[in-house]
């Protein structure tokens, strides 16, 4: 990965633009600029420093083309099946390669059996995606008024379905009045899953 390629990647999980980078950092915008055209691809080891603080993770080793290990949050719990109290409960850390990084925001580990058909278990954690678009068909965690569930969301016309991975749970169903009046609403879309023996 080069230099550029970390700064796009930041760019696009924050939202910041190349002003606001050298701002963080110190460094005149046409710097930042450089750098995400790539027309720059080194920096001295304390801009180095501030950059890795910055993104969240030594950026010095993969520059040099190594894979590296970081760390997300695991933020609580998700019930694959029903009745499940949201609730932002920090509960740790979880190693993700620098894709995973990249990809997914956070953790949540899996209560319930309704998703093991897709090889989401009791105990697993799911790498969320914070978003509240998904397509028809992707699994997402999906809030129903206060609970949260991990489910298919299958998106029909006036319609929301949530269908699990095991037929011994029930599939729910969601007119677009429900899912405006309850609410139902998409929080994140799951990017994986793992799950420990």
């Amino acid at each position: 990965m080069d230099l550029k390629d970390i700064i796009r990647d930041y760019k696009q999980k924050t939202g910041f633009n190349d002003s606001e980078i050298a701002r963080r950092l110190g460094v005149s915008r046409s710097t930042s600029s450089r750098w995400a055209s790539g027309q720059i691809r080194r920096v001295s080891p304390e801009v180095m420093a501030k950059l890795s603080e910055l993104v969240g993770y030594n950026i010095e080793p993969v520059l040099k083309g190594m894979d590296i290990s970081v760390k997300l949050p695991v933020l609580g719990y998700v019930k694959g099946g029903y009745d499940l109290f949201a609730e932002e409960n920090y509960i740790g850390e979880e190693d993700a390669s620098l894709s995973d990084c990249k990809n997914g925001d956070y953790y949540l580990q899996v209560t319930g059996n309704s998703m093991n058909g897709v090889g989401i278990m009791d105990g697993s954690l799911v790498l969320v995606q914070q978003t509240s678009h998904i397509s028809s068909g992707e699994i997402g965690v999906v809030m129903i008024d206060q609970e949260v569930t991990v489910k298919k969301v299958v998106l029909k016309k006036n319609m929301m379905i949530l269908e699990a991975a095991n037929p011994d749970v029930e599939n729910r169903y969601f007119t677009s009045d429900e899912i405006q009046k309850l609410p139902v609403r998409v929080i994140g879309r799951v990017i994986s899953c793992k799950t420990y023996f």
